[in-house]
C-alpha cells in the first residue's frame, strides 16, 4: 500500500493520510467467541469485586483487544450490551461488540456458578453472584427458557447462547452430559427466530451436538468430541462450527478432573478442523479464553495456530469476512448490519490494519500486534498509527 486516506481520523482533521510504504493492508479482524468480562477478570473477581470494577476491567480489556488488531467480536456470556453502546459512542476505545448478554444454563448445566449447597432457583432458592452480574441465567423447562431468551433480547442480545452439555470450566457437568431437552432448547430457539436472529450453543459431543442441530440451532460452539459423521451433518444442515485452535495450556484448572476435561477437548482438535475442512463445513474463529486475564494476549497466538489446519489465505478469510458472514447472521438483531465487515470496499466499515510483514506469506506476524501493527483503523478512526 502506498497511500489511503481516512476521513473524520483526528479531531479538528478531516483526514490523516498514512504511507503504508509498501506493507500490507488487510481487513480487521474479528473473534465470535469471546467473554470480554470473564476475560478481564478472575474467578474471585466475578464472585467478590464490585460490578463497577468488572466493567472498568472489561473496557480495558476491550481496548487492548482493539490493539491486537480485532474490530469486531461476538461476545458469548456477559452483560456487555452497555459496554457496547459506550463504545460505539466513541467514549472508549475497543471493538464492535455482538453481544448475547447472559449465556443460559440448566441447573447443573455448564452455566450453573451456584454452589453445590445451594437450593436451586427452580426450587425457591436464590439466584447466583453469576446471574446477578447477568453472566449467566440458569432457566429449568420450556416456560422458563422462553422468559430467559426474552429477558436477553430485551437487554440487547443480539444473539442467544445456550448451553447444551459439558464443559471443562464448570464443576458439576461432565463433558458427556445432554443438558436442555428437546423441548427447552426448540422453545429458545423459537423465541430468537420471533425476533429475527438465531441461537448458538457451547457443546462438545456428538449427541450434544444432534441435539442442537435437531432443534433448529445455527452455530456450534467448540465441537471438538464429535465424530466424522456427525460434523459432515453441519455440512449437510448448514451449520456454522465456531471452533477454536485450543492447547492445553492455555487454561488452567486446580482441580485434576477439570484438568483432566480440558485435556479431552484439547486432543480432539486436530482431527475436527480436518474433518470440517474435508467437508466443507462453514467454520468461524474464535478464542474462548476465560477467567485468566493474563492469558488474554494469547488471542493473537490462537490466530497463527490456524497454520496448522489451513493455508495462510484460508486463515486471513475466517477471521475477517468468514467470521463477519456469521456475525451477520444476526438479521435485523445485527447491531451493524448496514455496512458489511471483514472486507475493504466502497460502503463496507472502514476497519483496516497494516501490518509490517506478509501474513499471507506467514502468518506468525499476527502473533505480534505490538511490532507488526503499525496502523489500526476502525470505523475510519485511527487508535494506533507507529509510522
Amino acid at each position: 500500500m502506498q497511500l489511503y486516506d481516512f476521513a473524520g481520523a483526528l479531531p479538528g482533521q478531516q483526514t490523516v493520510e498514512i504511507n503504508g510504504d509498501g506493507r500490507v493492508l488487510m481487513p480487521g479482524m474479528s473473534d465470535v467467541h469471546v467473554h470480554l468480562v470473564g476475560n478481564a477478570n478472575t474467578f474471585v473477581d466475578l464472585l467478590g469485586e464490585s460490578e463497577s470494577l468488572l466493567a472498568a476491567n472489561t473496557l480495558a480489556e476491550a481496548g487492548r483487544m482493539l490493539l491486537r488488531g480485532f474490530t469486531s467480536v461476538r461476545d458469548m456470556a456477559g452483560d456487555t450490551a452497555g459496554l457496547k453502546k459506550a463504545i460505539d459512542r466513541g467514549s472508549f476505545p475497543g471493538p464492535r461488540i455482538y453481544p448475547c448478554q447472559a449465556a443460559i444454563s440448566q441447573t447443573a448445566g455448564h452455566g450453573d456458578f451456584g454452589f453445590v449447597y445451594d437450593t436451586p432457583s427452580a426450587l425457591g432458592g436464590n439466584q447466583s453472584r453469576a446471574e446477578d452480574i447477568g453472566f449467566m441465567r440458569v432457566a429449568d423447562g420450556p416456560e422458563r427458557m422462553l422468559a430467559a431468551v426474552r429477558e436477553q433480547l430485551k437487554k440487547g442480545a443480539s444473539q442467544i447462547k445456550i448451553m447444551v452439555g459439558g464443559g471443562a470450566a464448570s464443576m458439576y457437568d461432565p463433558l458427556y452430559t445432554l443438558q436442555f431437552t428437546p423441548e427447552e432448547l426448540r422453545a429458545g430457539v423459537r423465541a430468537a427466530e420471533d425476533y429475527g436472529t438465531y441461537v448458538a450453543t457451547h457443546v462438545y459431543t456428538d449427541a450434544g451436538i444432534r441435539r442442537a442441530v435437531e432443534a433448529g440451532v445455527k452455530s456450534i460452539e467448540h465441537g471438538h468430541l464429535a465424530s466424522e459423521e456427525t460434523v459432515a451433518m453441519l455440512a449437510e444442515r448448514d451449520v456454522w462450527l465456531s471452533m477454536q485452535p485450543f492447547a492445553e495450556a492455555d487454561h488452567h484448572y486446580p482441580d485434576p478432573d477439570r484438568a483432566d476435561k480440558n485435556r479431552q477437548i484439547c486432543n480432539g482438535t486436530d482431527q475436527v478442523y480436518g474433518w470440517a475442512k474435508a467437508h466443507g463445513v462453514k467454520v468461524a474463529f474464535g478464542t474462548d479464553l476465560l477467567l485468566e486475564p493474563q492469558a488474554a494476549p494469547l488471542q493473537s497466538t490462537m490466530v497463527t495456530r490456524l497454520a496448522d489446519f489451513y493455508t495462510n489465505i484460508e486463515a486471513l478469510k475466517m477471521v475477517t469476512s468468514g467470521n463477519a458472514e456469521l456475525l451477520h447472521m444476526a438479521g435485523e438483531r445485527d447491531p451493524y448490519r448496514h455496512a458489511k465487515l471483514g472486507v475493504i470496499a466502497e460502503g463496507a466499515w472502514a476497519d483496516v490494519l497494516l501490518v509490517d510483514g506478509d501474513p499471507t506469506a506467514d502468518l506468525s506476524v499476527l502473533g505480534d500486534p505490538a511490532k507488526n501493527l503499525v496502523a489500526i483503523v476502525k470505523d475510519g478512526k485511527v487508535f494506533k498509527n507507529a509510522l
